[in-house]
């Protein structure tokens, strides 16, 4: 049986884990403990709260791992030492394995363990949880500290190693809770394009030399979700992404400064990115891009997607205003894409590559369908929506199999 009084000591004497205790299913198990000896009321209030939470974050049959889960994406001292390979004082890993050991006590708890606490509870009236198995440290925690070590030189601390999206805003890194699954087996077309991609990435996660990369091209041809993919791709290898809204890209110099102070590899992501000819955010990215005081950080990379090769909207009143050094300025406005290291270029297909990509994607999809229909439905389509594109053609496709659309159905799409 547990001795729930030294528990208590132990959880409240816990230094670099001390976090944990702050999130939902630990706070709530906590107080349980601390409540084991009080009147009935409020011992049966805490037991039922504890399990709530449990219930809550998916884990009633698995207490251990609903734990571990917080302290593998704790951000403390160590975890971010660990991230970083950087070495730590004895009497650091010494208070690592004691909080290691109170917080697997802890997760080990059973509901048997608090009946002789209080004999006045009527447990038959209780819920009753599991305890599980732990997927990373397994059992006996505390000596599992170089196995914490690895864990977080891949997943890296904190939110960083719960997840590998984010969006930022504001001053603030926000995670992505559900990221678009897009792969990159999944998109038709463009093997060359998106192979530069994928090296230059390999070549980042792997310390080689690397460049900042933006994809341009026609709407609908794969420049995001190539983006995306990639992520997907490599989140395995440590790879995450910011991406950055274009409302917040004057920020982007105080991003790179956080970014460089966190040991992974980022991706800061801009979409649909194109700027007016009195853009501040014009200079910001310009600044960090190549040139500025503050530049990029040796851990991230910036991949932009935008419908514009030079990025800026021009109208012939740019080229005809009152500027006295009219080449300078319109040279100013063409600069900005030079200092992406690579440029990938998505055209639209042509008839016959469109076509490839409605075979590859009505394979993937299951739709059968005899050849001269499905090309017929597939231009049929691109009539519709205005032109061929993979992603008119993934539509198309899409219709079919939901049977919204033959092939050479005469209703409007």
């Amino acid at each position: 049986m547990a001795d729930l009084e030294k528990l208590v000591f132990s959880l409240s004497a816990l230094s670099i884990y001390k976090n944990v205790l702050k999130a939902p299913v630990p706070a709530a198990l906590f107080e349980l403990i601390k409540a084991s000896k009080g009147d009935p009321f409020t011992f049966g209030k805490c037991w039922g709260g504890f399990f709530s939470a449990l219930c809550t974050a998916g884990h009633c049959d698995n207490l251990k791992q609903c734990i571990e889960n917080e302290i593998l994406c704790d951000d403390n001292p160590f975890t971010r030492a660990a991230s970083a390979n950087t070495p730590l004082p004895e009497n650091v890993l010494d208070a690592v394995e004691n909080d290691l050991l109170a917080l697997e006590e802890m997760a080990s708890l059973r509901p048997i363990d608090f009946f002789d606490e209080n004999p006045d509870v009527d447990f038959a009236r209780l819920p009753i949880w599991q305890n599980g198995k732990a997927e990373v440290l397994c059992d006996n925690w505390g000596e599992k500290i170089d196995v914490l070590r690895e864990y977080h030189k891949k997943k890296g601390f904190g939110i960083f190693a719960r997840y590998h999206a984010f969006v930022w805003g504001k001053g603030i890194i926000r995670p992505v809770k559900h990221v678009d699954v897009v792969e990159l087996s999944s998109l038709k077309g463009y093997e060359m394009e998106r192979q530069l991609v994928v090296n230059n990435t390999l070549a980042f996660l792997e310390g080689r030399p690397a460049n900042n990369v933006l994809l341009y091209g026609d709407r609908g041809t794969g420049k995001s979700s190539t983006v995306k993919a990639v992520l997907n791709e490599f989140k395995g290898k440590g790879l995450k992404m910011v991406e950055v809204p274009k409302e917040s890209l004057g920020e982007l110099a105080r991003l790179n400064e956080m970014l460089a102070e966190i040991p992974l590899y980022f991706i800061v992501f801009v979409d649909d990115l194109s700027f007016s000819g009195n853009d501040d955010s014009f200079s910001s990215l310009k600044a960090v891009l190549e040139g500025g005081l503050v530049g990029k950080p040796s851990n991230t990379l910036i991949y932009a997607t935008s419908n514009r090769r030079h990025l800026v909207r021009e109208s012939f009143s740019d080229r005809a205003g009152d500027d006295i050094h009219e080449g300078d300025t319109i040279e100013e406005t063409l600069s900005l894409s030079d200092r992406f290291g690579i440029t990938v270029t998505f055209s639209l297909p042509n008839k016959k590559q469109y076509l490839d990509i409605v075979y590859e994607l009505a394979k993937d999809y299951g739709v059968e369908m005899e050849k001269e229909k499905l090309e017929k439905g597939a231009e049929r389509w691109a009539l519709l929506k205005g032109g061929r594109s993979p992603r008119i053609a993934k539509q198309y496709v899409i219709a079919l199999k939901s049977g919204y659309f033959d092939g050479l159905d005469d209703r409007d799409v």
